[in-house]
């Protein structure tokens, strides 16, 4: 007759159990994050002209690949120090490379409470740092060195996003001041939204986007179904990026956190809808994609602890402020190709404010929201600003008016993204209805003029 197995063992089986569960949804929710990388890679060639693809994936490529290296040189170790915190609650660094300050217990359910491995909490968190980097890509697009960029991204990998992050994620000062942000509205897209809006303002106009009278002029992009795509892996990867952030497979908040996000997303896309409808007399489905993406952004710093009716609230508002922020930028003459600024930083900000509107918990401030808000904005533009006005002034920071005008496909890569030159009907600049986001409000300036 078997033994029957005692108190501490059956514990112990059922902790072991748990321990592979948070671990295996981890991992997916890791691998659906890097599917986002992808997406925004689709949406970018999609809402910009055909001739500068190749260097967008390119940009979008290099950005998944040395973002990786970078976080796992200095990135997670900068970000989450522990107790190697050289200056309390700003920066810390737990030394260079995996392991440096969290070797012991690595694999064992002894770490982080039994949530997960070391190694699945690096891999989670790598593909977030990447991300910023990718936001910035989009708003700066069709104009910026290839080289200047690429070290700008490594830098802003490397030391901006986990200095950032560790304020919050990695028991900062602003953990400390009761600042929330469940998975990165403001750690992430505002970061990255910041550098976005740096970006664009340090290097101008594209060539021909604004007349001398200042009027806007539609650059149309190269493929609405491709961005289109972009966008339903977006959201197919914000399933890992939302639910992977509950850090176990626990089943009533990891699919709690789903449907806030699901809902966001959906009342985005019909608020922009909407909302562009108003201004416009037919709807703009670069806007409605937007606004899909806005609503997800918007939720991200909220997701469990806003209800599902305010969680669409919450995306409702934000597929507006998406609409109401292309055509704001466009005016005051900030070129954002794909609408990453109004996206991301826009929609970042006020998902994190929102937390101190709508949260369930009693403790979330909106006046500690704004705080963090604050501190993350000037951090973000001081070291964005450093960064692109030190490459303006050594290495350039914007391509030649003759490469751009022939496109940075042949001027940084010497190839064509399509091999359609030989095809019937082909067109150099393409033509038609394809919009990039913002081409609603360039609509309307012109029939204003």
């Amino acid at each position: 007759m078997a033994e029957t197995p005692t108190v501490e063992e059956v514990s112990a089986a059922a902790n072991g159990a748990l321990f592979t569960a948070n671990n295996v949804w981890m991992m997916l929710s890791a691998a659906l994050v890097f599917i986002m990388h992808l997406g925004f890679a689709m949406v970018e060639s999609g809402l910009t002209r055909a001739k500068n693809t190749t260097n967008i994936l390119f940009k979008n490529t290099f950005i998944i690949c040395t973002g990786i290296l970078t976080y796992f040189l200095v990135g997670f170790n900068l970000m989450y120090p522990g107790e190697f915190n050289l200056i309390g609650g700003l920066l810390g660094f737990a030394g260079f490379g995996l392991g440096a300050g969290f070797a012991e217990g690595a694999n064992t359910i002894d770490y982080v409470g039994g949530g997960y491995t070391y190694w699945t909490d690096f891999l989670f968190q790598a593909m977030f740092a990447a991300t910023a980097a990718t936001i910035v890509s989009g708003a700066v697009a069709e104009r910026i060195k290839l080289s200047s960029f690429m070290i700008f991204s490594v830098i802003f990998v490397a030391l901006v996003y986990p200095i950032a992050g560790s304020w919050k994620w990695g028991t900062g000062f602003l953990d400390a001041a009761g600042f929330y942000d469940f998975a990165g509205s403001t750690l992430v897209h505002s970061v990255g939204g910041w550098g976005a809006l740096i970006g664009a303002l340090v290097l101008g106009a594209r060539l021909g986007k604004y007349d001398k009278k200042g009027n806007i002029t539609p650059i149309p992009g190269s493929s609405m179904p491709l961005s289109t795509i972009g966008v339903f892996m977006l959201w197919l990867g914000w399933f890992g990026f939302n639910g992977g952030s509950v850090l176990s497979a626990d089943p009533a908040a990891t699919s709690f956190v789903l449907v806030t996000t699901c809902l966001a997303a959906a009342a985005g896309g019909i608020g922009a809808m909407i909302a562009y409808t108003f201004v416009s007399s037919k709807p703009d489905l670069s806007m409605a994609l937007n606004g899909i993406l806005a609503g997800l952004v918007g939720i991200t710093a909220g997701a469990d602890v806003i209800n599902p009716t305010s969680a669409i609230l919450v995306g409702v508002i934000a597929g507006v402020l998406v609409v109401g922020s292309v055509l704001t930028f466009d005016k005051l003459k900030i070129d954002d190709p794909v609408g990453a600024i109004s996206v991301h930083l826009t929609c970042g900000i006020w998902g994190t404010l929102a937390v101190g509107i709508f949260s369930t918990n009693p403790e979330h401030s909106l006046l500690i929201q704004a705080y963090g808000v604050l501190c993350y904005g000037v951090f973000t533009v001081v070291c964005a600003a450093a960064i692109f006005l030190t490459l303006k002034a050594t290495v350039g920071l914007r391509v030649s008016e003759e490469e751009e005008l022939e496109g940075l496909d042949l001027g940084e890569h010497g190839m064509h993204a399509y091999d359609l030159a030989g095809s019937p009907g082909f067109m150099e600049e393409p033509r038609g209805a394809f919009a990039e986001a913002g081409l609603a409000s360039r609509k309307l300036a012109t029939s204003e003029s």
